[in-house]
């Protein structure tokens, strides 16, 4: 993956558009994932769906490293139940315009009940082992999407999925001025793990 900078733009919670009461009933569905999971969320949230990690089981969160008591899961029809976003960055792998839906990421942190501490950190982990990580403020601030699709289209292991966490870089102005190469580096595609780590 290549080298990329990232920069803020501010955006507002989901919660306050939707109302709490109408986000937690959209949510009840995604308790238990009846499809394969592509997305777990681990750390320092209260809600939870699933045990701790098992070193037989999760091959690439064991290899990677992650561990957890006790985490959420999502399958993909679950973060499709979810209010939608649409964004239309301009990627940098080959300088097009693309757009990409999925649910806000702030959103689903707060449905968990995830910890909003000032240095509360949010880590990344894809499937090639990167792990980029910032602040829960900033993430917030950015506007971050879980993107499933891209121009219509589900994301696929191999390309860009099963989750691209993303936000809307063309839409920043301090960010589109900058080399296109250089606005994703916390932006990371093939992402299927999320540690919400609360400073002890």
């Amino acid at each position: 993956m290549k080298k990329r900078q990232f920069l803020s733009t501010a955006t507002t919670s989901i919660l306050a558009a939707l109302g709490t009461s109408a986000y937690a009933a959209t949510t009840k569905s995604t308790t238990h994932s009846s499809g394969p999971v592509v997305l777990t969320i681990a750390g320092a949230i209260e809600r939870s769906n699933r045990g701790p990690t098992d070193a037989v089981i999760d091959q690439m969160m064991h290899k990677q490293n992650v561990q957890f008591e006790r985490a959420f899961t999502f399958d993909l029809a679950a973060l499709e139940k979810l209010p939608q976003v649409t964004i239309n960055p301009t990627l940098e792998y080959d300088s097009k315009p693309h757009q990409l839906r999925g649910p806000r990421l702030a959103a689903v942190l707060d449905m968990l009940g995830a910890n909003k501490g000032a240095e509360t950190q949010i880590v990344f982990h894809s499937v090639d082992g990167y792990m980029p990580q910032l602040s829960f403020s900033q993430l917030r601030q950015y506007g971050y999407i879980l993107a499933t699709h891209i121009d219509g289209q589900p994301m696929a292991i191999g390309g860009f999925g099963p989750i691209f966490a993303i936000y809307d870089a063309d839409r920043i102005a301090e960010q589109a001025q900058k080399p296109l190469n250089q606005r994703f580096a916390l932006c990371p595609w093939g992402l299927y793990c999320i540690e919400v780590v609360a400073k002890k």
